[in-house]
């Protein structure tokens, strides 16, 4: 394949400058974006329109009286400008002869937690203003500690308003002790103490006259001389695959960005988690063929072998691969609003791999303490069930489908993950893994493929396998449709079996209670076994409240398409109330029964199911009637 040479866009690839990426963090009103303002000002990186909008702004919204406010040149919320304060992240971008610079401007507040933490993922370096005349607070300690979770090695700690207390040396010194006990157990690569009045600009560009007992570089020269251009090189390769690049049936190509190490043509490389291995044919970086290409490098690759590989696979090292897991231990930093619960499956992002995550146990919750130590919540002699917003927590993960996963202090791409809600798409929560516990292969765990399969089986009894779930409120009649549904389909000869939630509770599940966490694992043990019983052939009924739609949406994806029919017996509250066949609404309102659903607990109705069934005008045998019109029709 012959590729067309487009300089200026090859070049664009080739760049030799090196962008460093950092945040300014720290708690309220430590002078975060006026330290950015007044780098961009005193380096010309703002053009002559925004400093005329800055002079308008600064008049309307300005803390500075007669003086420009920088803050303003970062805070482009109007509820940020109003209020003084940043709200969301702001990225902003320039450049210097030595390096281009990508900062990120992070909220001091505690409910912004979770936005800091984001920015803090991908830096290098970490600027913590800390306000010369408060010291180090618990916000300050509680950035520091997330930045070195999120494997940012390098801070700058920036005492900020020294023009407040007088640039006296003293109480710079004092609180760089301060801090540096604080943090002693986090153990950052270095820490670069620095004098700092940012609205005047003190040792921001140029060093300050009124701090002479200070011998180090401004800040821009520090950070131009930070060296880090080893810090992905020395490692194994790795590369996960983005996209499959065919632009004719004459060429397959692999693209993606290199994370870590180098690669020329002629390498093998092993592609998981398949594990097969194959040479390197050819390296493209832009439009041009390379022999080497390094990590931070998006480029394209094609083998001298046929292979299969899709995007969420991982092109590594052949001599030290990474382990294939399915169960590994994390930091996890809850940044939803709904608390996380145990045992609720989670949309997991890992590199370019999609998979089904599930927090399967919550080992530890975090307390920055007001000396920056950390400790566990205290518990009640249980494991805790739930994380809250902003909560940072130590919990094991077991995911679907094997995943290419290594600690995140070796590796951010392959180490650091998302979990996504499958109901919203909203990002809740970022994970850092620490130390992977398992994997099908370490286990000796292999899939046996049997000869007879689920089709051969239903066609042995003249039928197609299903499963019908049948959810609803307890009292709503879901045992009672079930199971005259499996009269009538016994009677035309059909091979079924009934998954009834309270007969499964005396055997398989009798170990499990009514919280949170036992309601979503009986729907898993319930699932897995139609799961089973549909590819032995059967026509399986399950009837259980399954109040959660993630947990049912969970059971739905074990099964293909057309195999899973949802079946919503929608009575209201109140009639099931009044039917009450077991006594328990009764119980659950005189406060004898917790964790009710309906009463103590939520039922969350299906939102598309493929049938729903309203009991309040319908018999049962009408009900059933409709069940089997439905199924005519598949």
């Amino acid at each position: 394949m012959e590729i067309h040479h487009n300089q200026a866009f090859s070049s664009h690839f080739k760049s030799p400058i090196e962008t460093l990426r950092f945040i300014t963090c720290g708690s309220v009103d430590d002078g975060k974006s006026t330290l950015i303002g007044r780098l961009f000002y005193d380096s010309g990186n703002i053009y002559e329109d925004q400093i005329s909008a800055l002079k308008t702004d600064s008049h309307l919204y300005g803390t500075q009286k007669d003086r420009l406010d920088y803050a303003l040149l970062v805070d482009g919320l109007q509820s940020e400008r109003q209020q003084g304060i940043t709200i969301d992240v702001a990225y902003r971008y320039f450049h210097t002869g030595k390096r281009r610079y990508i900062v990120a401007d992070t909220p001091g507040h505690e409910q912004y937690t979770r936005n800091m933490a984001t920015a803090a993922s991908t830096a290098d370096v970490a600027v913590i203003l800390v306000d010369a005349r408060k010291g180090v607070l618990r916000q300050t300690l509680r950035h520091s500690r997330i930045v070195a979770t999120m494997n940012c090695r390098h801070v700058v700690l920036a005492i900020n308003k020294m023009d407040l207390i007088g640039f006296d040396q003293l109480t710079f010194d004092t609180l760089v002790k301060d801090y540096l006990a604080a943090t002693k157990s986090l153990n950052f690569d270095s820490i670069y103490p620095l004098p700092l009045c940012s609205l005047d600009g003190d040792n921001i560009l140029t060093p300050s006259p009124r701090t002479p007992w200070f011998h180090g570089k401004p800040l821009l020269a520090y950070l131009d001389s930070l060296s880090l251009s080893q810090k992905d090189l020395s490692v194994p390769f790795r590369m996960p695959v983005q996209y499959i690049n065919r632009p004719h049936l004459d060429f397959r190509g692999y693209s993606g960005r290199v994370a870590s190490g180098t690669l020329q043509a002629g390498d093998q490389v092993k592609v998981l988690p398949s594990g097969v291995t194959t040479r390197v044919r050819r390296v493209i970086l832009g439009f041009d063929d390379v022999e080497t290409v390094q990590a931070g490098d998006s480029v394209t690759v094609t083998f001298t072998d046929e292979i299969d590989a899709s995007r969420g696979c991982v092109l590594v090292s052949p001599e030290d691969p990474p382990p294939v897991a399915d169960q590994f231990q994390v930091t996890l930093i809850w940044m939803d609003q709904e608390p996380l619960h145990v045992g609720r499956p989670y949309i997991l992002k890992i590199g370019t791999k999609e998979t089904v995550g599930t927090i399967s146990k919550i080992n530890s919750i975090e307390n920055i303490g007001a000396d920056g130590d950390r400790t566990s919540r205290p518990q009640s002699g249980t494991p805790p069930e739930r994380l809250q917003l902003n909560e940072i927590a130590q919990v094991t993960i077991k995911t679907d489908s094997p995943v290419v996963v290594e600690p995140f202090r070796k590796s951010r791409s392959l180490g650091g993950f998302i979990l996504i809600d499958k109901m919203t798409y909203a990002t809740v929560a970022a994970g850092m893994t620490q130390q992977v516990l398992s994997s099908p292969e370490g286990r000796d765990i292999h899939w046996h493929h049997l000869t007879i399969n689920q089709k051969s089986r239903g066609e042995a009894k003249h039928q197609t396998p299903r499963c019908l779930w049948f959810t609803g409120l307890s009292g709503s009649g879901k045992s009672t449709i079930a199971n005259l549904l499996e009269k009538r389909l016994f009677a035309d000869h059909k091979h079924t079996y009934i998954l009834d939630g309270d007969n499964l509770r005396y055997g398989i599940n009798g170990d499990l209670g009514f919280s949170d966490a036992d309601r979503t694992e009986n729907v898993r043990r319930v699932a897995q076994v139609a799961k089973l019983m549909v590819d032995a052939g059967l026509i399986v009924l399950v009837s259980l409240i399954a109040p959660f739609r993630s947990d049912r949406q969970r059971a739905r994806d074990l099964f293909g398409a057309k195999e899973f029919i949802e079946i919503y017996i929608e009575t209201p509250l109140h009639i099931c109330e009044e039917r009450d066949p077991k006594g328990l609404y009764a119980k659950a309102r005189r406060g004898a029964l917790k964790n009710f659903t309906g009463i103590g607990s939520p039922y969350e109705p299906p939102l598309k199911p493929e049938l729903a069934i309203d009991t309040r005008d319908q018999s049962p045998e009408e009900c059933v009637d409709k069940i089997l019109r439905h199924l005519r029709t598949l």
